[in-house]
């Protein structure tokens, strides 16, 4: 349904009209479309897709009709999730406070509104004034000392101590400088909270405190992981809520997916086991270690892969982790009230042995793996096969859904998208997508040059015909490029090899320091040139003439040896669908639209997106991908890109052509 308008003199219009004018801007028609749309679906519950480009505001686009509804009933609430917290805070900060204010110009009453975030977010009151036992006492530094984690945990104590006495509720991300190691010092995982009614603090807990300004709000910004939460435990993370918008809807599969899944290492249940041993006899605390080094000996032994088989060493070793977890827990019941130690060791116990249960099931609806890292060694995974009936049953079921992003349509419509998330089948519900357009003429400001003359990228890296592309490409943008690889590896050597043969510009490269630092040398380096991998598709804003050119090694398919990706696209294929394209193709699609939009970010922005993998054009689903993308003007002609590129270099507006 695409031709919807926007209804004149409604609440939401006159809001959206002072919040625009508020903020120095002027109509759009898209958000005004989008506005008319979301205000229609919180009335009558039908769920909607909306695709709105970047340019377009869907902030106030559907904060504005949010808005009108709890006016106009007062004891409702609609929660916002958004999936990262720069887009939670610019709401917060940002356009939350301004929409209120156009609120309460035209109506005269304003709404109250609160952030919400998951537990570990919060400093934990018991860990901070009680500390951890010796663990946290051996972190602290000795008089005089001023660096180090125990530095940083001291510094949280104290900030802590002030945001309790203080009502502000700041979370992690307003505290002092710190390490995970130091944060994990001062919070508590989820298991191990005892529980407002049980914790000698539980009357000033800052999450309690948080969830208590939440109940009293009626617009509550929540993230996917919260909101995944909530699904899985019965509605008990959020207060209840009559509308809900989820705010960058593509990465919802992804992170309730996530927030699902577990994992379970030799190290961990070693860890925990220790912390038991006080209270265990001999034999059970033994038998708790032994599980541990019986897991270690299993994983040693197997191949990183899924695991499917009931009678594999992996689960025999995970039965026997659960067996010893199980006993370990009977042997920690009792005790006092008072014994907070004795109860988060039972509580460590009992994740351990939740864990350990659920992967020995081998579930259908689950897929356990085996996975290595430098970081953790092997380890046990588990992660669920979809999502969509979690999300059908306990978020599309229960109050109509706004899910809105810049990219929603893959491969041309919503339904690839719409079944990942629940909403297809006999018993789905009612939904409808409706895509507002953007602001930007992509025809005039872009090209999408694919180098259709260059080889079929292999497993082994990219190859050297590539690389020479890469090099070229960006002498001919004078840097000013972002690079968007399929690996660490392709990234490292593209830039090794530009920094070789173009050394005149510097070349930046995911690895070499945190992001946030290389991503403002890129801005404050006009002929800078950064590369990297995933977290740049997706995470990085860089508008105007420090990005002119975007370049895509590869087209990003699911690794083929992902074992959640594979068990997917073969549970499709079962099923009678195309596997390939449900899942591999569809995630590919959703990567390229976000990359690409890497490039046009302002009204004023000119350049070209180069993809150096030629079955974007050759292959049959590369009509498929290249719908996901901007519509961008599109050549395989080398030197009309080389062209294009050297007359935005010159000053020449290139235009597309």
């Amino acid at each position: 349904m695409d031709g919807e308008k926007a209804g004149g003199g409604g609440l939401a219009d006159r809001i959206l009209a002072a919040a625009v004018a508020g903020i120095g801007g002027h109509p759009r028609p898209g958000q005004q479309q989008m506005a008319a749309a979301v205000g229609r679906t919180l009335d009558n519950g039908e769920h909607l897709l909306v695709q709105a480009g970047t340019g377009t505001g869907k902030s106030l686009g559907y904060l504005a009709p949010a808005l009108a509804s709890l006016v106009e009933d007062r004891a409702s609430r609609v929660v916002i999730a958004t999936a990262t917290l720069a887009l939670q805070a610019q709401l917060a900060g940002k356009d939350i406070p301004a929409a209120v204010t156009a609120c309460e110009q035209v109506c005269g009453q304003g709404v109250t509104h609160a952030v919400l975030k998951g537990r570990s977010n919060y400093a934990c009151l018991l860990r901070v004034r009680d500390g951890q036992g010796s663990e946290q006492e051996a972190l602290l530094p000795e008089p005089g000392e001023a660096t180090g984690v125990g530095a940083e945990v001291v510094a949280l104590r104290r900030w802590a101590e002030e945001e309790a006495g203080s009502g502000r509720l700041a979370d992690r991300d307003d505290a002092p400088a710190h390490t995970p190691a130091a944060w994990m010092q001062v919070s508590v995982p989820v298991r191990e909270c005892l529980g407002a009614q049980r914790c000698p603090y539980g009357a000033e807990c800052l999450v309690e405190k948080s969830r208590e300004r939440a109940r009293a709000s009626q617009l509550v910004v929540t993230n996917h992981a919260l909101l995944a939460v909530d699904a899985l435990h019965g509605g008990t993370a959020l207060p209840e809520y009559e509308g809900l918008v989820i705010d960058e809807a593509h990465e919802l599969v992804s992170r309730v997916t996530g927030a699902a899944s577990v994992e379970l290492g030799p190290s961990q249940v070693e860890r925990v086991a220790k912390r038991c041993l006080a209270w265990l006899t001999d034999d059970v605390g033994l038998a708790f270690l032994d599980a541990a080094d019986a897991l270690q000996g299993a994983l040693d032994g197997t191949d990183p892969g899924r695991v499917t088989e009931p009678e594999a060493e992996v689960v025999a070793a995970l039965r026997s982790v659960r067996t010893a977890a199980r006993a370990a827990i009977t042997g920690l019941a009792g005790g006092k009230d008072e014994e907070t130690d004795r109860r988060q060791a039972q509580a460590a116990a009992q994740e351990v042995f939740d864990v350990a249960e659920r992967m020995a099931k081998l579930d259908p609806y689950d897929v356990v793996w085996v996975s290595e890292s430098e970081r953790f060694g092997r380890q046990a995974n588990c992660a669920p096969l979809s999502v969509a009936g979690l999300l059908r049953s306990r978020v599309f079921d229960n109050h109509p859904v706004v899910l809105t992003s810049a990219t929603l349509k893959i491969g041309g419509d919503f339904r690839a998208i719409a079944a990942s998330l629940g909403l297809a089948g006999e018993d789905a519900a009612d939904w409808r997508g409706i895509d507002v357009g953007s602001p930007f003429d992509y025809r005039s400001q872009g090209i999408l040059y694919v180098a259709r003359q260059l080889p079929p990228p292999g497993r082994d890296g990219i190859g050297p015909e590539a690389l020479a592309e890469v090099a070229e490409l960006l002498w001919a943008a004078d840097g000013r490029t972002l690079g968007l690889f399929a690996s660490q590896r392709s990234a490292e050597a593209a830039a090794r090899y530009c920094r070789e043969h173009v050394p005149e510009r510097l070349v930046l490269c995911q690895g070499d320091a945190h992001l946030p630092r290389l991503t403002a040398e890129f801005v404050e380096d006009p002929e800078a040139s950064l590369f990297g991998t995933l977290s740049l598709w997706q995470g990085i804003d860089v508008p105007g003439d420090t990005c002119r050119l975007v370049i895509i090694d590869k087209i990003p398919f699911p690794r083929p040896d992902d074992p959640l990706m594979q068990a997917r696209q073969q549970a499709v294929t079962e099923g009678g669908g195309n596997g390939f394209m449900a899942v591999a193709a569809t995630h590919a699609g959703l990567l390229l639209a976000q990359g690409s939009g890497r490039l046009i970010r302002t009204l004023t922005d000119r350049g070209v997106v180069a993809v150096l993998d030629p079955r974007l054009v050759t292959a049959r689903y590369g009509s498929f991908l290249t719908a996901s993308m901007p519509d961008f003007w599109t050549t395989t002609d080398r030197e009309t890109a080389i062209g294009a590129l050297r007359r935005l270099g010159s000053g020449t507006d290139a235009g597309a052509r």
